[in-house]
């Protein structure tokens, strides 16, 4: 059938005002939301480097004091995933109300799709501080993989500018992290079964020189995560993807903020600091990790550490191992926290 070319220009309009009727009418998936606090344009100003990793929790406001300051007056920007819009807009406004800033913005992303929207990737390079909200990072991993926003994520940090992370944001700042694509693992699980099909890792993701080589983890103690971290570092050594793995694992409501040379201070709690170069001695599918001389600095609120030395003034060190699954301490009589 061919239609009169007065018909096609009709069907056209009508098409048209569909799609400004409902944007997403077309669509598979909803596509990404945009929330705004604050002046409503952009405006050129001189950030300060930082990276604050936080464990998670309500009581994180010395982290966000942190990135706001080094916003220098800026846009604030916080990445998430599938959230109430109330509870975007709350956020938005509970920062900005505290901080000197020039916005504060929310982007909640809703598929991988949306990575590709140039629009998106816009707000993002304009972006003076970035802060990775908590949720569930296999959506992290997922959405923004191998995308135009994982190359603006990574332009951000090259370009020296702050960034942070609390719980599932954290959990993708290392070189390499834990995925979560299939659900969460327990220590026990993990430990009884290293190559468990909920140890899912990923590595290549962000690219932030301090944290090369490191894997991070939050909520730690609180939720007993100890021997799943330490499972992960197995991993990571007897697949080859580095001859020594660092971690970083820090508490709930804790953070560790680090400045752009190295130099770290922890506050809110306990932040845990580990390294080992010797491979496993046991790790395969279904058998009980045996790995040894895995090196442990303990830092405290109020004290620092060093990520490019790799040592910290204060704390307590000490070394844990693997037998037979079970995480053990030495000295004997110390607590494997």
């Amino acid at each position: 059938m061919i239609l009169s070319s007065r018909t096609a220009v009709y069907i056209f309009l009508f098409v048209v005002f569909l799609a400004a009727l409902s944007p997403n009418i077309f669509a598979d998936e909803a596509k990404w939301k945009y929330f705004r606090e604050g002046n409503p344009a952009d405006i050129s100003v001189q950030p300060r480097g930082g990276i604050a990793l936080m464990g998670g929790g309500s009581k994180q406001d010395e982290a966000f004091k942190f990135l706001c300051e080094r916003a220098n007056g800026g846009d604030f920007l916080i990445l998430r995933a599938n959230t109430e819009d109330d509870y975007a807009q709350k956020v938005n406004k509970e920062i900005k109300a505290v901080c000197p800033l020039n916005s504060v913005g929310t982007i909640v992303f809703a598929s991988r799709e949306d990575s590709d929207d140039p629009k998106l990737v816009q707000i993002i390079n304009q972006a003076e501080t970035i802060f990775l909200a908590g949720g569930d990072q296999s959506n992290y991993v997922r959405f923004w993989q191998d995308t135009p926003v994982e190359e603006a994520l990574n332009r951000h940090i090259a370009e020296g500018k702050p960034i942070g992370g609390s719980s599932a944001g954290l959990a993708i700042l290392g070189e390499f992290s834990f995925a979560s694509i299939i659900d969460t693992i327990h220590s026990p699980d993990a430990l009884a079964d290293p190559y468990g099909n909920k140890v899912t890792l990923s590595r290549d993701f962000l690219r932030i020189p301090l944290l090369a080589d490191t894997i991070t983890d939050t909520h730690f103690v609180k939720r007993d995560r100890l021997g799943r971290l330490l499972v992960f570092m197995a991993r990571i050594l007897q697949d080859g993807w580095t001859d020594r793995v660092r971690a970083i694992a820090v508490d709930e409501d804790a953070a560790v903020l680090v400045e752009p040379e190295g130099a770290a201070k922890i506050v809110g709690g306990p932040a845990y600091f580990l390294t080992v170069s010797q491979r496993p001695e046991r790790c395969s599918r279904k058998t009980l990790l045996e790995m040894r001389n895995v090196q442990v600095h303990k830092a405290v609120a109020g004290q620092t550490f060093n990520l490019k030395t790799w040592n910290g003034k204060d704390g307590d060190n000490y070394y844990l191992s693997v037998v037979d699954g079970k995480v053990q301490s030495a000295p004997a009589n110390h607590g494997i926290y």
